[in-house]
């Protein structure tokens, strides 16, 4: 059972009306390789950090550092101001997967979260989300991400063939409501076998 937060940030900025998208693997539950999911709007990590520490701070204590890859972030903050405090924010290339984010307290230890990207669909982020928080989930965040390309793609080959097939006279194809001048013909040839 996951446990899905769904936080309205009093953070003022574009997404303060927006509920944060943010899936958390159950309390007490065995450690995995990754803590959750978390689906920001933006890869604005100055505007989405905040709201997300909003959230985690009561529930793991005080976030003081994040660390990203900076593959898919365009601007790394130093520090991000929050809610009463500041969070240090680092950033590792080699070291770090490219869909993870590092949060670390120094009251209660370090979070992994999956970082799913904000043009995601919602049907795929649902369950990128779902099996990140997962505490069964023993792949990493950027095997959770390819293998969510690799369904994505079967699913667009899918509809492909499904789309020539009804081009092709499949699935859509109706009867015929009349026959064809050689069916009409065939017609009416008489049968040889029956008797005269």
């Amino acid at each position: 059972m996951t446990t899905t937060i769904a936080y309205t940030p009093e953070v003022e900025d574009r997404t303060a009306s927006l509920p944060l998208r943010l899936v958390l693997a159950p309390a007490g539950s065995a450690p995995a390789l990754l803590d959750g999911a978390w689906w920001p709007r933006s890869r604005d990590l100055a505007a989405e950090l905040p709201a997300l520490t909003a959230v985690l701070d009561p529930l793991w204590g005080r976030i003081t550092h994040a660390t990203v890859n900076p593959t898919f972030w365009p601007v790394i903050p130093r520090k991000v101001p929050v809610d009463g405090h500041v969070v240090g924010v680092g950033w590792f290339k080699a070291e770090q997967d490219p869909h993870k984010l590092l949060l670390f307290s120094y009251t209660v230890g370090r979070w992994d979260l999956l970082v799913i990207p904000p043009e995601t669909s919602p049907a795929t982020a649902a369950r990128l989300m779902t099996e990140a928080a997962d505490p069964r989930c023993t792949l990493t965040a950027s095997a959770l991400m390819d293998e969510a390309e690799q369904r994505r793609i079967a699913e667009e080959m899918e509809l492909s063939l499904v789309s020539v097939w009804d081009s092709e006279g499949g699935h859509g194809a109706s009867l015929p409501t009349s026959r064809s001048p050689a069916q009409a013909a065939i017609a009416q040839v008489p049968d040889a076998t029956k008797g005269a």
